[in-house]
């Protein structure tokens, strides 16, 4: 359980469900607000991703995969790119501000990074004050952590270190390099 996705609608969650909610405390809970795709990704997080259709959900597994080894005897995987890795990214002069208290994406400086802006983000949803997902650099597949400024400065708090520590262990698990912004 590294990762769970979760489809919408259609994935739920709980230990008790909607009518023994209503039996105890008289509340009316949906199934989706109790235990759903959105309530794990972006309350909880306790799921990773978060798809409309099971179509979608088998293609962010399939993508996730491919950022994988087989196992943790193996080095990550490197795949071949036609990206230049020693490409330059002028966006990369002002996507930072000067003023420091002005927020960015970080999202942003990372797709200029890496390789053919692909990235993705693990629990985007989530402790939205850090990100973390996978990516390339000059094809070999590596983990991401980053502050994000555009939430809560990027100040981290007991959600963020869970987070930033859950993909920490797992990369570090399966031979995954780090790259922290």
């Amino acid at each position: 359980t590294d990762f769970i996705i979760m489809v919408k609608e259609t994935s739920y969650m709980f230990v008790t469900g909607p009518e023994v909610i209503k039996a105890v405390t008289h509340e009316d809970v949906t199934k989706e607000e109790l235990g759903g795709a959105i309530t794990h990704n972006s309350k909880s997080g306790v799921a990773h991703f978060v798809a409309d259709n099971d179509e979608q959900a088998a293609m962010l597994m399939r993508e996730l995969i491919g950022f994988l080894p087989s196992n943790n005897m193996e080095e990550a995987p490197i795949v071949p790119t036609t990206d230049d890795s020693h490409r330059e990214d002028s966006s990369l002069q002002t996507l930072v501000p000067v003023d420091p208290n002005k927020p960015y994406d970080i999202v942003e400086l990372i797709e200029a990074v890496v390789d053919d802006k692909n990235f993705l983000e693990v629990q985007p949803h989530y402790a939205m004050n850090i990100v973390v997902g996978f990516a390339r650099l000059a094809g070999q597949s590596v983990g991401i952590v980053a502050n994000q400024p555009k939430f809560l400065a990027g100040v981290l708090d007991i959600d963020s270190y869970i987070k930033a520590a859950s993909i920490v262990r797992f990369s570090d698990s399966y031979n995954i390099p780090l790259n922290t912004f």
